[in-house]
């Protein structure tokens, strides 16, 4: 289980998160929404020890890893994927999946890439930033397949992207889940990613204003934190 007690961080003098708990259990999807600037990207950076809390704890199993480094967790199963196309844009296709691989496994991890988006299996050879931005996504995702790890991190991962390339990584996403990780996803597609999630917690200015079952959020008040936010 990953979990996150009273965490309070941000950048500089200024603090983002304001005491956030949160739960991501086993083999379970929790979706994290919010609007613009409620901290959704500092929380996950937390999580996977590329920011370190100015108080609070990072629990994976009841350790705590609060001050762990990011290499670290992914020994221990965690698995971020950033906004923003995590990738080496100067290798190729090939070079970054077996970078992304344990040592030993780099011949079946492009093979378990390639199974996931066939795409990536026409472009081994290529340079990865040259390929289509949802070519580069797929490159980016299939790290979190290679990689078989417990936890999965994902940033929005469809941001910018065609509708049938979001489709294709959805469907990516269920794949995950089925196959035992957990998701813990930031997705400005605020009803897929509700319709994947298991759980859901929304932010607002760095607290926690809703926690609970997809179910049992009430649709007006969640349009209405986004709108207040999009005018201040």
């Amino acid at each position: 289980m990953l979990r996150l007690d009273s965490i309070r961080a941000g950048y500089g003098g200024s603090t983002v998160l304001r005491g956030v708990s949160m739960l991501v259990p086993p083999s379970s999807v929790v979706a994290l929404l919010g609007p613009n600037g409620a901290g959704k990207t500092t929380l996950l950076r937390v999580a996977s020890g590329l920011l370190r809390p100015s108080s609070g704890q990072v629990l994976l199993d009841g350790k705590d890893v609060s001050r762990a480094a990011p290499h670290k967790l992914v020994e221990l199963g965690l698995c971020h994927v950033p906004e923003g196309r995590g990738i080496f844009p100067s290798l190729t296709v090939r070079e970054n999946l077996i970078l992304q691989s344990k040592p030993g496994t780099e011949s079946d991890s492009v093979e378990k890439a390639v199974s996931a988006f066939p795409r990536l299996g026409e472009r081994l050879t290529q340079q990865a930033g040259t390929m289509s931005g949802g070519e580069q996504q797929m490159l980016a995702l299939a790290r979190a397949y290679v990689q078989n790890p417990r936890f999965v991190l994902l940033d929005e991962v469809s941001m910018g992207l065609a509708p049938k390339v979001v489709d294709e990584i959805f469907e990516f996403l269920a794949l995950l889940a089925s196959q035992g990780a957990s998701l813990l996803l930031v997705e400005q597609y605020v009803t897929r990613a509700l319709a994947a999630a298991d759980y859901v917690y929304l932010l607002g200015r760095g607290t926690v204003t809703f926690a609970g079952e997809p179910g049992e959020l009430d649709a007006d008040a969640l349009a209405e934190q986004y709108i207040a936010a999009a005018h201040t």
